[in-house]
């Protein structure tokens, strides 16, 4: 076994005990005063890049040498375990710490044991370090990656800010009427503010939460228990056709009796690949695009007219099927038949009309919360 190292004291009165030397003359020898020489012995001052070289040079060893005993010192200072430091670090690797204290969400602390108490509190019985569970329900979605720490924050905000009643029970022999309520207000943005209580009337919450930054995310559906489904959205992207797309996604979730699901990257350019989503998140999509737009006429639209969409007869189509043709373009743009560039102006805003009767937390706002 490796005998310890001695001390920068220990080893300067070794080797002037060897030499016969004493402090005063190691300190002229330094060229630096007796108190520095005694302070250093005792370990109150630290040796320096210079000083290592001079004692090197006087003591014999070399620099790094006396530097390396330095460290010891410096190291031998520090306490040997800092579990709040430890701890605070766990808790900021278990949640956006800033940006919830920033949206209100936890209140803002200084002592680690404040801010583990307002993230339990947050979390509400969930662990800090695992993704969110909810009550089991029929088919479930085999996440490819764990949610990111502040998908995870945003969907326990949705959970919270879903508590609410709603206007009636949820009743699944009727969501072919919610399905065909949605489908009347989709077609006017104007309209949009409809949503919470069309939904509400299905039994189904609705609330509507801006991202965190760094945490893309569309839309979620989940179950506060077997009755009470909930479609959360972020509105990303303030465009028709994505809160549409995102809302009916969402909503076939809650239809086919899903587990709990987090999307991102529904509509737009940067949209996950088909290839790597699973036949739930097919189906969803697909049920999705159905609820707004009939494939089949879709699909004879574009055996009629493409490539050639103008507007002039992408409003016709438009006013054809009753739908808004923004979410034709949207539909279009998915399947490649026109570029993503292409009629932009269709894809109207609907975010400040949607979120007007929402339980609502973004955006510098708070609606209808609790």
């Amino acid at each position: 076994m490796n005998e310890p190292r001695p001390t920068t004291g220990q080893r300067i009165r070794a080797e002037l005990e060897r030499r016969g030397w004493t402090q005063d003359d190691l300190a002229r020898i330094l060229g630096r005063s007796r108190p520095d020489v005694t302070n250093v012995i005792l370990g109150k001052l630290g040796v320096s890049a210079e000083l290592a070289s001079r004692l090197a040079a006087a003591l014999g060893g070399t620099t790094k040498d006396w530097l390396d005993l330095e460290v010891d010192r410096q190291l031998s200072l520090v306490p040997a375990s800092d579990e709040a430091v430890a701890r605070m670090a766990r808790l900021y690797q278990a949640a956006p710490v800033k940006s919830m204290e920033r949206r209100g969400w936890i209140k803002a602390t200084k002592s680690v044991d404040d801010l583990e108490a307002e993230l339990t509190r947050f979390f509400d019985g969930t662990p800090l370090d695992t993704d969110p569970t909810f009550p089991a329900t029929l088919r479930k979605t085999d996440r490819l990656t764990p949610l990111t720490i502040e998908q995870r924050a945003w969907i326990l905000r949705a959970r919270e800010l879903a508590k609410v009643p709603v206007a009636s029970p949820f009743d699944p022999s009727r969501m072919g009427s919610a399905a065909r309520a949605i489908r009347a207000i989709a077609a006017f943005p104007d309209e949009a503010y409809k949503l919470p209580t069309v939904l509400g009337d299905y039994g189904i919450r609705f609330v509507v939460i801006e991202p965190l930054p760094g945490g893309s995310i569309d839309g979620a559906s989940f179950w506060l228990d077997e009755h009470s489904p909930v479609i959360a959205i972020s509105l990303r992207l303030d465009r028709v056709d994505w809160f549409w797309h995102t809302v009916a996604h969402e909503f076939s979730h809650i239809r086919n009796h899903d587990d709990y699901s987090v999307d991102e990257n529904l509509v737009g350019e940067d949209r996950t690949s088909v290839d790597v989503k699973d036949a739930i998140e097919k189906r969803a999509d697909a049920e999705a695009a159905a609820l707004l737009v009939p494939p089949e006429k879709l699909q004879s639209f574009i055996s009629r007219v493409g490539p050639l969409y103008s507007k002039v007869r992408l409003n016709q189509f438009a006013n054809t099927v009753k739908m808004h043709p923004g979410i034709i373009v949207g539909q279009l743009q998915h399947l490649g038949e026109i570029s993503y560039g292409h009629h932009r102006e269709m894809l109207v805003r609907i975010r400040d009309t949607a979120i007007a009767a929402s339980i609502c937390d973004g955006w510098n706002r708070t609606i209808g919360t609790l």
